[in-house]
């Protein structure tokens, strides 16, 4: 039987790091591409007027919920202390 010398598992040791080196690129050049693209259109989509305005009424909306809210518990609080 031939014995195994050391040019050969190394050579196979090469390949084998090559292979896993290669797969580390791969898979992360795809996340990295992934990320990308969802970035811009996550930037497209909130460049839109539409979408600009549909916001402003979103903060509008939120801005009356609190002020309605406040001036609810103030009221609460004026009762409280009338009593």
């Amino acid at each position: 039987m031939n014995r195994m010398n050391w040019e050969s598992v190394w050579n196979v040791l090469k390949w084998v790091l090559a292979v896993l080196a290669a797969g580390f690129v791969g898979h992360f050049g795809r996340v990295l591409a992934e990320w990308i693209v969802h970035r811009r259109a996550r930037r497209t989509e909130a460049s839109s007027p539409e979408r600009y305005a549909a916001g402003l009424e979103k903060k509008r909306v939120k801005a009356q919920m609190k002020l309605e809210k406040k001036r609810i518990k103030a009221e609460a609080k004026r009762r409280k202390k009338e009593e």
